[in-house]
């Protein structure tokens, strides 16, 4: 599996709109209103690199209000879950 943190920049207007719009993507797990430079962060989840031009430019890139993407492809992911599972030892405190 791919994933790919998609930094969006919209029109300040229509920024509930391209949210809600841009979650309904099927590739698309969660689209986050943020603060700084971008206005969205989509995470998108796929299985080729070849998907990735089809939700990224031909979906989300097509959504009326997006002036602009940039996308980072995860190399690898970490969570509070998984290492907390590596130094889980396995003794009830």
């Amino acid at each position: 599996m791919i994933t790919a943190i998609v930094s969006i920049i919209v029109d300040g207007r229509l920024i509930p709109e391209v949210a809600e719009q841009v979650v309904d993507i099927p590739a698309v797990d969660q689209v986050y209103s943020v603060t700084g430079d971008v206005d969205l962060i989509a995470v998108v989840r796929v299985r080729e690199h070849e998907e990735l031009a089809a939700v990224i430019a031909d979906r989300i890139g097509k959504v009326e209000g997006v002036l602009d993407t940039t996308t980072n492809i995860a190399f690898k992911t970490y969570s509070k879950t998984d290492l907390d599972a590596a130094f889980d030892l396995g003794i009830d405190g």
